[in-house]
């Protein structure tokens, strides 16, 4: 217990053979010692200089080209253009490419005064009914606001995407020339989630609940001032999404004070088909669903069970599980491109092979451990969420692992890290609402910045409220979105 309770402290995250040092797998800092060969020979000076040249014009291309260039050329000055051994002008004849630099241009703000014109028809001015029109005005993101879409879509981002606190870009915009408080920004923040993100990520909820496979996982949050609980008591964030090879990827947070099953029912309702998630037993709560249970999770028991020294012979049983996962990961990633129904095929003749080993391993093993070691409690977790392991095998799109899920909830502990808490449910709320889009603008390979700012830009003008339908135009696959919002990485 002292052993694993120190790596958990000061150990490495990574969960990864490579990091734990099984297989002859060396780490960062014996790398040198264990790969020096000296039966290899050196590179010749013209190997070094096709291998350095490639590489170097394939960074080049993947890192500028769909960046925005700026052509300077130096130029000689009116009086150096003669010759200086025969006094004759000089005649441009050509100019020389000589380096690329990359520059960055500081953030800065300015300020956009709105006005517009008012128009009067002159022959009905003197009538008994004047006619006057004034010209079209968009409307704001945040009413009786200085907020503009860009000011309020930058807030969110850094926060949500960059996880930086209120109280530094208060300083960030202090520097700008701008006293914007950090009570101002969570204005913005609670205002702009309320009525323009969670119209749409309730539509995402909606389309949600017609898929056949989703993930779903959930982590702790302390959110401040909720009635009839103690600030110090553990209050939780969900996050539900669909699985990797859907026509509409969605991420959906949703705040909650428990973690009882109930919130995952009523979330879930309509939604019939695979839930792949840890075994948490709050979702048995949620009714027509098959239990897809993740790999990841039994691996991580046993990599919990190793010893710090991992040759000593207490380690073998849990090395030996964590092969048997490692063998179904690489299966898992060399049929990723097939088909579904290929991968199913591929599941049942390759996969199933080893999932029989390994079970015929556990039921061998099972007893050769101390009653309440983490090995022990290893051998159990396998033993009574065999089912839910298993049923990966049923169809070729259930995942092995519901890394999907973690993946989308990490940048949210990344940033709960730095803000440490929510302010109060309100907030907590908010949060949920932004990163549902922020991470479902990722999975839709859009720039979440420019999302937001489209958002806020555009959908406050839109009487969605009684033309609902119009919320479709917004959502992260419609091809004005994907224009406006590709990541220019991608």
């Amino acid at each position: 217990m002292v052993e694993y309770l120190t790596r958990k402290l000061f150990g490495k995250g990574s969960e990864t053979s490579k990091s734990l040092g099984i297989e002859g797998q060396m780490s960062l800092f014996d790398e040198a010692e264990q790969e020096a060969d000296p039966t290899v020979p050196e590179p010749t000076l013209e190997e070094v200089y096709v291998v350095c040249k490639k590489k170097y014009k394939g960074q080049r291309k993947e890192k500028l080209d769909k960046l925005p260039h700026d052509k300077v050329v130096f130029r000689l000055a009116s009086e150096d253009l003669s010759c200086p051994q025969c006094a004759s002008e000089l005649i441009r004849v050509g100019e020389e490419f000589i380096r690329t630099e990359v520059e960055y241009i500081p953030a800065k703000i300015h300020v956009i005064d709105y006005y517009r014109e008012t128009y009067e028809c002159r022959k009905c001015k003197n009538t008994e009914q004047p006619y006057m029109e004034k010209s079209p005005l968009p409307a704001p993101v945040i009413p009786h606001s200085f907020a503009s879409p860009a000011s309020v879509a930058h807030v969110m981002y850094q926060k949500y995407v960059n996880a930086m606190p209120l109280y530094r870009q208060e300083k960030d915009w202090k520097n700008l020339g701008l006293n914007l408080k950090r009570q101002t920004m969570s204005n913005w923040i609670l205002i702009a989630s309320r009525d323009w993100l969670m119209p749409i990520v309730n539509l995402l909820h909606q389309k949600m609940l017609k898929e056949k496979y989703l993930h779903a996982d959930e982590t702790r949050i302390q959110v401040m001032n909720e009635k009839g609980r103690k600030n110090t008591t553990d209050s939780f964030m969900w996050v539900y999404g669909t699985y990797k090879d859907s026509k509409f990827p969605i991420r959906i947070f949703e705040y909650h004070p428990t973690r009882n099953g109930d919130h995952a029912k009523e979330f879930l309702k309509g939604f019939r088909g695979y839930l792949v998630s840890d075994a948490y037993q709050g979702y048995e709560k949620v009714d027509n669903i098959t239990r897809c249970y993740c790999w990841s999770h039994l691996r991580r028991y046993f990599v919990d069970a190793l010893p710090a020294d991992i040759k000593k012979s207490e380690a073998t049983l849990p090395k030996q599980a964590i092969k048997y996962c490692k063998k179904l990961f690489q299966i898992e990633k060399e049929i990723e491109s097939l088909s579904a129904e290929e991968r199913k095929n591929q599941r049942q003749k390759r996969s199933k092979p080893i999932l029989d080993a390994f079970w015929s391993w556990v039921d061998s093993n099972k007893d050769n451990c101390l009653p309440k070691s983490k090995l022990y409690k290893a051998f159990g977790y396998a033993l009574n969420q065999k089912e839910g392991l298993m049923n990966f095998l049923k169809d070729g799109n259930i995942a092995i692992t519901n890394n999907l899920a973690e993946n989308s909830i990490r940048p949210f502990t990344v940033g709960r890290k730095n803000w440490l808490f929510s302010g109060n449910p309100k907030g907590a709320g908010a949060s949920a609402a932004v990163y549902s889009i922020v991470e479902t603008a990722k999975a839709n390979n859009l720039n979440p910045y420019e999302y937001l700012r489209y958002i806020f830009k555009f959908l406050p003008g839109v009487r969605f409220n009684e033309e609902p339908e119009f919320l479709e135009d917004f959502l992260p696959w419609n091809l004005d979105v994907q224009a406006f919002c590709k990541n220019a990485g991608m």
